[in-house]
């Protein structure tokens, strides 16, 4: 699907923080509460709570950073991710793994198994072991429960608020140039006991990550290979990259990445098709502009300087519909498709070159078909149901998100279409709830709640309508109060 207007509300990213925080801070001071007992860092945060904060925290995060709403990549990031999750010990929850439209290299973890990467990160790596690994290292970070353990340490060491630290801690993960000005003001007493505990924290996740590597089948070398490739190439700069704030880079840690990945076997993988599609997609839709990208595939291809020819006429193709030659991509993107009908990479493509073209038929028989055989798939039903409404076939739209809604509850993009084929067919009560439902998502429950209030005195003549909606208003309000009381 094209690219996904990103909605801005005006939730702020420590609003669920500042309210833990207050909570967790009076926990601290009350001397005669008795210490909880279980895994480190349960004193300061529970995996109950972390989870619930990790949950807001992602509502937060849609509203205020530019997060790839692209069902290709987040199928992908996700694919990749959970390969990985399968073998790690300690897993508290379910894993989401998004990507930051960002050209800065970085990734970060934070509460209840939220793992972000930036796009410039994976347009670095050269191999699909290379990203696992840094993907590996941030997996490991959440099971070992470091963020909730530098908490606990800095909470013996200074009597900063837990708000404060929290607060500067995620300034930190995702934006380490402010987050670090934050922690250096707020933390100065301690700032050498907060280095230390995070490089401590740091030679862990790069023990677990290696072993989680080698045993989800990809190459343990990859960690090692990419760090050496980040020493060297900003060796020498004045300002180092985002991870290297977040994720300190001296030469002991990457020879002891070597000694660690030499211990298992080495695995001489192929290259990866689909991290190849992602690099491609990145580049083409999110990264320098359409002249530029189509000269470079286009070279890529001349010189054969690629790794899988497929990525290189798939990025051509991307290139050519951003410049809106909707015939060339069509001819490139067809070509691929016939080799190889199940890609989603494909499918997705061809599914807005075919909307461009006003060629419905064509893409609704190649949606119908990958529909019966994948039908609860994001990337197949969000296509399916996006040509379906452009094409005028509202209802069936209507009933295709529905259906995929149900089992898919927290899909924003689901429910940002399905507002959109509400509007078309002047559903104005149903547009209206479906637009709370986005809102939620957003973090915005003030305004979900405004939605739904508009959404009721649409259905006058349907008295269980409006019971529905009254029961969701309650249900929004009382998520809001919840994050208020943690």
């Amino acid at each position: 699907m094209t690219k996904f207007k990103h909605i801005l509300c005006s939730a702020l990213l420590t609003f669920a923080v500042a309210g833990t925080g207050n909570a967790m801070a009076s926990k601290q001071n009350d001397k005669n509460a008795l210490p909880e007992i279980g895994s480190a860092g349960t004193s300061v945060l529970s995996i109950d709570k972390e989870r619930q904060i990790g949950l807001a925290l992602m509502r937060q995060l849609r509203a205020s950073q530019p997060l790839l709403q692209d069902p290709v990549l987040i199928e992908y990031i996700n694919d990749l991710g959970n390969r990985l999750v399968r073998n790690a010990n300690d897993v508290n929850y379910p894993f989401e793994f998004f990507i930051v439209n960002n050209n800065e290299l970085n990734a970060f973890a934070f509460f209840g198994g939220h793992i972000g990467i930036h796009s410039g990160l994976i347009t670095t790596a050269d191999t699909e072991s290379e990203l696992a690994s840094v993907v590996a290292h941030e997996i490991s970070h959440v099971t070992q429960r470091h963020l909730a353990r530098r908490l606990e340490e800095q909470s013996r060491t200074q009597s900063l608020s837990i708000a404060g630290m929290v607060t500067g801690v995620l300034l930190t993960l995702i934006n380490p140039q402010v987050g670090m000005a934050a922690l250096s003001t707020s933390m100065a007493a301690t700032q050498q006991a907060s280095i230390n505990y995070t490089r401590g924290n740091e030679k862990e996740a790069d023990r677990v990550g290696i072993a989680l590597l080698a045993y989800s089948g990809f190459d343990p070398n990859g960690a090692p290979s990419f760090f050496g490739k980040m020493s060297e190439e900003f060796r020498y700069k004045s300002k180092p990259p985002a991870m290297l704030l977040t994720h300190p880079l001296p030469d002991s840690r990457i020879s002891d990445a070597r000694l660690r990945a030499q211990t298992y076997p080495r695995v001489q993988l192929p290259p990866s098709l689909p991290f190849e599609l992602t690099k491609a997609r990145i580049q083409a839709r999110y990264q320098k502009n359409d002249e530029h990208n189509i000269t470079y595939f286009q070279n890529q291809l001349d010189k054969k300087r690629y790794r899988l020819e497929e990525a290189a006429r798939y990025g051509l193709a991307l290139s050519y519909f951003e410049a809106k030659d909707y015939q060339q991509a069509k001819t490139n993107l067809e070509s691929l498709y016939q080799a190889d009908t199940h890609n989603l990479f494909y499918i997705d493509a061809l599914s807005d070159t075919y909307i461009a073209l006003k060629d419905f038929d064509t893409a609704l028989a190649m949606l119908e078909k990958a529909h019966k055989f994948m039908p609860n798939n994001q990337v197949v039903s969000l296509n399916y149901a996006n040509v379906l409404q452009e094409a005028g076939k509202l209802d069936k739209a209507e009933q295709l998100l529905k259906d995929f809604l149900i089992v898919s509850p927290e899909n924003y993009i689901g429910y940002d279409l399905l507002t959109g084929v509400y509007r078309k067919q002047n559903d104005k009560g149903n547009m209206h709830a479906t637009q709370a439902e986005v809102y939620a998502l957003l973090g915005g429950y003030s305004r979900a709640v405004d939605e739904l209030q508009t959404a009721y005195n649409y259905f006058g003549d349907k008295p269980l309508v409006q019971k529905r909606i009254k029961a969701r208003i309650l249900q929004f309000q009382n998520e809001e109060n919840k994050l208020k009381r943690l």
